[in-house]
């Protein structure tokens, strides 16, 4: 996975964890789609 993407990944988790946030609510904070951040957590 390209670092990029792999911190992002990172960022967006802490996001979820410590905000109890939706996925839905992480990929609009982050300005990524919401199959986006679903395709960057499988990888």
């Amino acid at each position: 996975m390209k670092e990029y993407i792999e911190e992002r990944a990172i960022k967006i988790a802490h996001y979820i964890i410590d905000t109890n946030a939706t996925v839905r609510q992480a990929a609009k904070k982050f300005e990524v789609s919401k199959s986006k951040e679903y395709e960057v957590k499988i990888e």
